[in-house]
C-alpha cells in the first residue's frame, strides 16, 4: 500500500515507524537494568519496581494531556519535548544511588518522555495521513514498527550493559534518544475540519471527551486495556529477573523480550489487517483468550530454554496485537479529529494496569520469593478482559448536547 501514498503521507508514516521503533525499543529494555541496579545499590525488587510502576502511570496520565496538545497544536512540539524528557530521564538514571532519584529519572522523566513519543501521539498522526479504508492497515504497520524496535533495541541494550556497564549503557541510550527529535518534523500534522469522519457529528474537544466518558462501549474498552497493560508491563519489567532467578543467563532474558518483539511484528501487522476485515471486538476477545492460555501452559510446564522461547513467541504474536483494534475502535466511535486525546484516555486505563503489574510483581516477589501469583493473576485477568470486550458496540457514539460547552 506504500506505493499508492503521496510523498508527504509516505514520509509521515515512515518517520512515525522509526520513531516508534526507538521509543518502544528503549522502553522495553528497562527490565534489563533491574538486576544490575539491585546489585549496585543493594535494593529490593520492590524499590526498583516502584520506579518502573511510576514510569507507567506517569506515561498514562501525561498521555491524555499530550494527546490533547497534539490534537490542538499538532505533534511536532509534543514529540520534541518528549524526546528531551526521555533523554534526560535516562541520563539521570545512570549512576543513580537513591530511590527518590530513581523514581524521578526512570519514573517521572522517562514516563513523560514515552508519553510524548509513543503510540498515543504517533498512531493518531499516522491514521490521519491515510484515508479511512487504509486506517487499520497503517495502525498495524505502526504497531509492528514498535515491536521491531523491541526486537532490535533490547539485545543492543544488553550488549551495552555487558561491555561498558549499566551506567555507560544508559548514557549512550540517552544521547541516542535525542535523535527522535528529528523524526518529529514529518509528523507535524495539525487537525483540520476535514478530518472529522464521515457519518459522525462535528464536536468540540470537550464535547468529544464527555461523549466518550458517557459511552458504555468506550468505558468497556478502557477496562479491557487495563489487562493488556498489566500483562505487558509485568513481563517486560520482570521476565529477565524471573529467568535469572531460575538459573538462566541475562542474555536469555534479553532474547526472550526480543523474540516477543520480533513475533509481534507479524502479530501486530496481522491484527491491523484482520481488525479491518472482522469485528474488532471479536479480534480482541481471541487475543486475550490466547494470552490467558499461553500463560497457564507456561506456568504448568517445566521451565526450560525451549519453553521460554515458545512462550515468548506465542505471547509475541499477541503482544501488541491489541493496539490496532483498540485504537481502531476509538476511531470508529469518535472519528480521528480528537483521536490522540481519546486514545490517551483509553491508554490511561492500560497504564493503570501497567502500574499494578510492575508494582505487584516487585512487592509480591519480596513477600513470597516468587512471581507465580502475579503470573496467574495475569491469566485470570485476560479471561475477564475477553468477557468485557464481547458486548462492545462497534459504531459511532451518540453526541452530547451542544449545551455542554466548547473546547
Amino acid at each position: 500500500m506504500f506505493h499508492s501514498m503521496n510523498r508527504a503521507s509516505l514520509m509521515l508514516v515512515l518517520s512515525g515507524c522509526l520513531l516508534l521503533m526507538l521509543s518502544f525499543g528503549y522502553r522495553s529494555g528497562f527490565g534489563l537494568f533491574v538486576p544490575p541496579l539491585t546489585a549496585a545499590n543493594d535494593w529490593s525488587r520492590e524499590t526498583i519496581s516502584m520506579s518502573l510502576a511510576i514510569q507507567n502511570i506517569v506515561w498514562g496520565i501525561l498521555a491524555v494531556f499530550a494527546g490533547g496538545l497534539a490534537d490542538r497544536f499538532g505533534t511536532r512540539k509534543v514529540i520534541v519535548a518528549g524526546s528531551l524528557l526521555y533523554a534526560a530521564g535516562m541520563w539521570l538514571m545512570a549512576g543513580v544511588d537513591t530511590p527518590w532519584l530513581l523514581n524521578t529519572s526512570a519514573g517521572v522523566l522517562v514516563g513523560a518522555g514515552v508519553a510524548g513519543t509513543a503510540f498515543g501521539i504517533v498512531l493518531p498522526a499516522m491514521a490521519k495521513a491515510v484515508d479511512e479504508s487504509r486506517r487499520q492497515w497503517v495502525l498495524g504497520v505502526g504497531t509492528a514498527a514498535g515491536s521491531m524496535g523491541q526486537f532490535v533495541v533490547v539485545p543492543v541494550v544488553q550488549q551495552l550493559i555487558d561491555h561498558v556497564g549499566w551506567i555507560s549503557a544508559l548514557q549512550v541510550l540517552a544521547i541516542s534518544a535525542l535523535g527522535m527529535m528529528l523524526l518529529a518534523f514529518p509528523l507535524a500534522v495539525k487537525n483540520e475540519e476535514s478530518q472529522v469522519t464521515v457519518g459522525l457529528p462535528e464536536q468540540t474537544l470537550r464535547q468529544a471527551l464527555m461523549a466518550a466518558l458517557k459511552y458504555p462501549s468506550f468505558m468497556l474498552l478502557v477496562m479491557g486495556f487495563f489487562v493488556c497493560g498489566f500483562q505487558i508491563a509485568f513481563v517486560t519489567a520482570h521476565m529477565p529477573a524471573f529467568l535469572q532467578d531460575n538459573g538462566f543467563s541475562p542474555d536469555v532474558g534479553a532474547w526472550a523480550i526480543a523474540v516477543i518483539g520480533l513475533c509481534n511484528v507479524v502479530g501486530a501487522y496481522m491484527a491491523g489487517i484482520l481488525s479491518g476485515r472482522y469485528p474488532k471486538r471479536e479480534v480482541l476477545v481471541i487475543i486475550y483468550l490466547v494470552r490467558a492460555l499461553a500463560v497457564a501452559i507456561f506456568m504448568l510446564m517445566p521451565l526450560s530454554l525451549a519453553s521460554v522461547l515458545v512462550f515468548s513467541a506465542v505471547m509475541g504474536f499477541f503482544w501488541l496485537a491489541t493496539v490496532p483494534p483498540t485504537s481502531g475502535l476509538v476511531a470508529v466511535m469518535f472519528g480521528t479529529r480528537y483521536m490522540s486525546l481519546l486514545y490517551g484516555v483509553v491508554f490511561l486505563g492500560h497504564q493503570l494496569g501497567s502500574f499494578c503489574g510492575v508494582w505487584l510483581g516487585g512487592i509480591l516477589y519480596d513477600r513470597t520469593g516468587s512471581y507465580d501469583v502475579v503470573w496467574w493473576m495475569g491469566a485470570l485477568l485476560a479471561v475477564m478482559a475477553a468477557v468485557v470486550h464481547w458486548p462492545i458496540k462497534e459504531k459511532g457514539a451518540p453526541p452530547v448536547p451542544s449545551s455542554v460547552g466548547t473546547a
